[in-house]
């Protein structure tokens, strides 16, 4: 099982590598994203800032995870079918997902603050957040990715599904932000962690739990 799934992650590796126009057009969209903010803002204040940058974020994870199976062909998932555990795939595709995910917020928050300055105070407490927000996006996009690309109207499912179980995610990644920039006296910050941990760890015990019966369809 460890070596299927380490074939996997290379096969999904192999195929970005491959397909350099999809890479290449999510970090155009930060770059020109955050070079709109540049032109546009003479100052950011801190609180504008941390939600700037987790709009980006969110923006960047639906257009980096929306094609994890949505781009797959039916013969491919049929040859997937026949040849791979689909709890190995799934596990595959979050794992990748989630280390895409880690560089472009490390990039989006390099490069934001370059150009908008950088009002972190707390880098440990940040970097759990921008750590459990990529785990989030990507369990969460992922899954709904595979059950919407059963759908023709896929890109339309992705939106409704995934509009619930964002929000109390984000809304608790912006928080434990503001904590690490000092915008919050808040001593239930690890609560907070605490409770996006669960959210994370229910939404993988759920995809891995339903995931096997949405392939077979």
């Amino acid at each position: 099982m460890v070596q299927q799934l380490f074939w996997l992650l290379k096969k999904e590796f192999t195929l970005e590598w491959r397909q350099k126009y999809s890479l290449g057009g999510i970090f155009l969209y930060v770059g020109s994203t955050i070079f709109i903010i540049y032109t546009s803002f003479i100052k950011i204040q801190p609180n504008i800032w941390n939600i700037l940058f987790w709009i980006i974020a969110l923006f960047t994870s639906v257009n980096a995870v929306a094609k994890s199976f949505v781009q797959e062909s039916g013969y491919r998932q049929l040859y997937y079918y026949q040849t791979v555990n689909p709890v190995l795939l799934l596990l595959a595709k979050m794992i990748y997902n989630t280390i895409l995910l880690l560089l472009i917020n490390v990039l989006s928050f390099s490069l934001l603050s370059i150009v908008a300055g950088n009002p972190v105070k707390d880098y440990g407490l940040f970097s759990v957040a921008i750590l459990l927000g990529s785990i989030g996006f990507s369990f969460a996009f992922t899954f709904v990715s595979s059950i919407a690309s059963k759908a023709n109207n896929s890109a339309t499912l992705m939106a409704i599904l995934s509009f619930p179980i964002v929000i109390p995610i984000i809304m608790t990644l912006v928080k434990i932000a503001a904590s690490a920039l000092r915008l919050l006296q808040d001593t239930s910050v690890w609560k907070d962690i605490a409770i996006l941990f669960g959210i994370n760890l229910i939404l993988g015990t759920l995809a891995i739990i339903l995931f096997p019966y949405i392939w077979k369809e």
